[in-house]
C-alpha cells in the first residue's frame, strides 16, 4: 500500500496561532483564574477536548460567566461581544484568524459607508455570523443561486467571501452578481491556506486509486475538501476524524491513497492516519 501526503494539509496559520495562544493562557495563568472558550476553539473535537483536560470550558454566550478569561476563536465574533465583555469585566484573549479579522475590517469600513454588504457563506457557520456582526447583522448572506436575487441592484454593494469557501462557488457567485449590480467592490476573502490545501488536493485525487481526508465532521474547510475529491473521484473518497474509524478491508483494494486534511486537524491524527493505512 502506497500513502501519499497532499503538499498541504493540516493546522493553518490562524488554528496553529489560535492553539497557541490558548496553550499559553494556561501555562501563564499563576492565578489560577477560569479559562473558557467563546464556542469550539477549533472545529476538532479532539483538540477541543484536550484543552478541556487542560482547564478550557467552552461556553456558548458570555452571559453564562461572571469572571475569567474568555479566548475568542479563530472564526472571530461579533462586533458587540468587545463591548459585553468590557461591560462585564471580563478578560478577552482574542485568537480571531488575521483572515477572518481583515474581512471583518472590510464589512465594517463599507458598512459605514453606506454600503450593501454582500456576505458569500454558510449562514450558520461563526465565521460568517461573526462577520455579519461588524454590519450590524444586514449582511445579506449567499448560501445559493437564489439569494442573489434577493439583491438590491440600485445600492453600492461591497461583496466577501468566508475564507474556507469553494474558490469555484465563489467564482460563479461573483459573476452572477456582477450581472445585476453595477456599482461593486468585491474582495475575495478566501485565505491563501484554503487555496493552497484545495488545489493540492484536487492535484492529488487525480493521481492516486481513493482519497482520504481527515478532519472534523463539523469542519467547514474540510467539508470543501471532500467535495473537491468526490468531484474526481465520487466512489473513492473517504472522511474521517480518527484512525479508529479506517475500514482497514475497504482500503485493502486500492494500490495508492492519498491522504489530505482539513486546517483544523492535529499533525499528530493525520501521521496516525497515514501510518496504520501503510501497515495495510
Amino acid at each position: 500500500m502506497k500513502v501519499i501526503l497532499a503538499e498541504y494539509s493540516g493546522f493553518c496559520f490562524g488554528v496553529k496561532k489560535a492553539i497557541d495562544t490558548a496553550f499559553d493562557e494556561i501555562r501563564e495563568n499563576k492565578n489560577h483564574q477560569k479559562i473558557y472558550s467563546l464556542g469550539p476553539l477549533i472545529h476538532n473535537p479532539q483538540v477541543v477536548q484536550e484543552l478541556k483536560q487542560n482547564g478550557v470550558e467552552v461556553i456558548e454566550n458570555l452571559e453564562e460567566i461572571n469572571e475569567g478569561n474568555v479566548i475568542i476563536r479563530s472564526h472571530g465574533v461579533p462586533e458587540r461581544i468587545y463591548q459585553v465583555a468590557e461591560e462585564a469585566n471580563l478578560k478577552l484573549t482574542d485568537s480571531t484568524c488575521p483572515f477572518v479579522r481583515r474581512i471583518q475590517k472590510i464589512v465594517k469600513e463599507y458598512y459605514d459607508k453606506g454600503y450593501q454588504i454582500v456576505i458569500i457563506g454558510d449562514p450558520n457557520h461563526p465565521e460568517v455570523i461573526g462577520i455579519n456582526g461588524w454590519c450590524n447583522d444586514e449582511g445579506i448572506i449567499i448560501e445559493s443561486e437564489g439569494d442573489i436575487e434577493g439583491l438590491s441592484s440600485d445600492t453600492p454593494t461591497c461583496v466577501v467571501v468566508q475564507t474556507t469557501m469553494s474558490i469555484a462557488v465563489y467564482e460563479g457567485y461573483v459573476e452572477q452578481i456582477k450581472s445585476k449590480i453595477r456599482d461593486l467592490e468585491v474582495f475575495n476573502t478566501i485565505c491563501n491556506a484554503t487555496r493552497q490545501r484545495q488545489d493540492a488536493a484536487r492535484r492529488l485525487a487525480e493521481e492516486v486509486d481513493a482519497m482520504l481526508i481527515v478532519g472534523g465532521y463539523h469542519s467547514s474547510n474540510t467539508q470543501k475538501l471532500v467535495s473537491i475529491c468526490k468531484e474526481i473521484k465520487p466512489e473513492d473518497t473517504y472522511h474521517v476524524e480518527t484512525a479508529d474509524e479506517l475500514d482497514l478491508d475497504q482500503l485493502s483494494k486500492y494500490q495508492t491513497i492519498g491522504v489530505t486534511a482539513g486546517a483544523s486537524t492535529p499533525h499528530k491524527i493525520i501521521n496516525e492516519v497515514a501510518e496504520k493505512i501503510k501497515r495495510i
